[in-house]
């Protein structure tokens, strides 16, 4: 149990350098549901709850919507992509 629990905290403290790497930068989001999401990491929390500015939902790529500044609920994220290096 206490194994799986380190794993675990090893797991989120590398999720969050990640992110941390990556705030200001263009992310993509894979949601819950099947929707895409492309914009500018903000901020975030520990529950992967993200706020993105200039967002757009990439879910349709001959129908892209502009959305702005979103909070995306960590529940929905399935995949957070960022850029390539």
């Amino acid at each position: 149990m206490i194994k799986v629990w380190c794993e675990e905290a090893k797991m989120s403290e590398m999720t969050t350098e990640i992110l941390e790497q990556n705030l200001g930068k263009i992310v993509l989001v894979r949601l819950k549901g099947g929707k895409s999401l492309r914009g500018r990491l903000k901020g975030f929390d520990q529950h992967l709850n993200l706020v993105l500015e200039e967002t757009e939902d990439t879910t349709s790529s001959e129908n892209v919507k502009k959305l702005g500044l979103i909070i995306v609920r960590g529940d929905n994220v399935v995949l957070i992509s960022p850029p390539p290096r």
